[in-house]
């Protein structure tokens, strides 16, 4: 049976504080967990005025003290920005504070111009090329396999969850080769979404940490009452995105009725291909998107993404829509 997770970008709405992003999470974390949701994640982004979970360890922490039972963890930790034996330290020191809870997704996506590289003291697309062997390192660092010249403190002996994440035939092929869960990013690039998922079946190599092929796929879903309200729901983050592709990122906005309808064909069409990965209506349209979802991709996991200005709406729609796939799967 497909289980069901959330992700969240810790967003600042247009007009908000970083205090009620932090809080809305926290909220959004609870409802997940009493709704019965299998992890709860946070992605690593910087410089971003609109998504609050930079220092993803620390709020996971806080979110972690929040809830009692739900899995919670990294959707990602982009490697490149740190080294193997920081992130041992940190997600050591949080499988000790949550003992069996404890996520810990990776991607190398440097995703980061000139400023951000000065800031973090590092050579990013350099780093990435070392993704690989890093990955490796901090596997070692957790688990002890390998003879290292130096033990983290937290660290060894955590029993994280190790999780490759991707967008591309890369991580696809290194979580194969690892023996490691992969997590696809379909939310927000699609493009390689079956292909990655059958490299990784193909080539898959079990490891002590993983029998078989596990996939978790990322989609958008935004589920209300009517297919209206819904639209006009995901129209925050469709701003969003759009304003980050034309390289203007902020805040999340307010929702606007109509507002793909106001969008030129090129717009319309980025939007349109994300869409690929995202279901948007009433709670049988958001069960049907997620079914021929899950159909198309023969996912283990589904993790639910889709940003609302409205905190209270988006724990609405996750109510929903997991109520809608609850009747998927009894039907």
């Amino acid at each position: 049976m497909t289980r069901f997770s959330v992700l969240d970008l810790v967003p600042v709405r247009e007009g908000g504080t970083l205090a009620e992003a932090f809080a809305a999470t926290t909220d959004l974390a609870r409802a997940a967990e009493s709704l019965g949701c299998d992890r709860f994640w946070v992605a690593e982004h910087h410089a971003m005025d609109g998504i609050a979970g930079g220092a993803t360890s620390v709020v996971l922490a806080h979110i972690g003290n929040a809830t009692s039972r739900i899995r919670i963890g990294s959707g990602g930790i982009m490697l490149p920005n740190h080294t193997p034996f920081q992130i041992a330290e940190q997600f050591g020191t949080l499988d000790a504070l949550f003992p069996g809870r404890i996520d810990l997704g990776l991607g190398r996506a440097p995703g980061a111009g000139p400023e951000l590289q000065r800031a973090l003291r590092k050579n990013l697309h350099q780093a990435a090329e070392y993704f690989p062997q890093d990955v490796m390192e901090l596997r070692a660092l957790l688990t002890g396999d390998y003879d290292l010249p130096i033990t983290a403190t937290p660290g060894l002996g955590a029993r994280c969850e190790l999780w490759m994440l991707g967008s591309s035939l890369f991580g696809a092929q290194l979580a194969a080769k690892l023996g490691l869960p992969y997590a696809f990013a379909a939310h927000f690039a699609p493009d390689h979404l079956d292909a990655a998922l059958a490299v990784y079946r193909r080539d898959f190599q079990p490891s002590e940490a993983l029998e078989k092929p596990h996939v978790m796929v990322a989609m958008n879903v935004f589920a209300a009452e009517t297919e209206a309200e819904a639209r006009l729901l995901a129209s925050s983050q469709q701003q969003s995105f759009v304003r980050l592709r034309s390289g203007s990122p902020g805040k999340l906005p307010p929702p606007i009725a109509g507002y793909t309808d106001t969008l030129s064909a090129t717009a319309q069409a980025m939007l349109a291909h994300i869409g690929q990965a995202a279901a948007v209506g009433s709670r049988t349209q958001v069960r049907e998107g997620v079914e021929a979802f899950i159909a198309r991709t023969g996912a283990d996991e589904v993790m639910l993404c889709g940003a609302t200005y409205d905190a209270d709406a988006r724990i609405r729609s996750l109510e929903l829509t997991l109520d809608a796939c609850r009747a998927m799967v009894a039907a």
